[in-house]
């Protein structure tokens, strides 16, 4: 159902470093860079993530209840991308752990603040 989602950045070179990072410990990659945005994706997957200056030319924020999520296989990707996140300029918001008895779970911010969970199962 998700075609893509977009995250505002204020600093996109601090934010392609995070991400790089983190996407890459779960599969992802960088697929295109513009001087606006940049895309990432997954192997065959269709959903993407972009990471965008915001449009009206105002700050980018994160919001205050959302949160993007990201399925991988196994609890050492899940652990990759929670230490990827936090060399690179994130902030731990969950260490990995198991998660209601169903998933194997980590949540941190990136730079910008955006909430950002990977989750992988039990």
């Amino acid at each position: 159902m998700i075609a893509y989602a977009t995250l505002g950045t204020n600093d996109m070179d601090r934010s392609i470093a995070f991400y790089d990072a983190v996407f890459g410990a779960i599969g992802g990659v960088r697929q295109v860079t513009t001087r606006t945005w940049t895309q990432y994706g997954r192997g065959e997957e269709r959903a993407e993530v972009c990471l965008t200056r915001p449009y009206d030319g105002k700050a980018a924020t994160s919001g205050n209840g959302t949160m993007l999520a990201f399925e991988t296989e196994d609890h050492a990707a899940v652990n990759a991308f929670h230490a990827a996140a936090l060399a690179h300029g994130g902030e731990d918001a969950g260490e990995p752990g198991l998660r209601e008895g169903t998933h194997y779970v980590a949540y941190v911010r990136d730079p910008e603040g955006n909430k950002l969970c990977v989750f992988a199962p039990k």
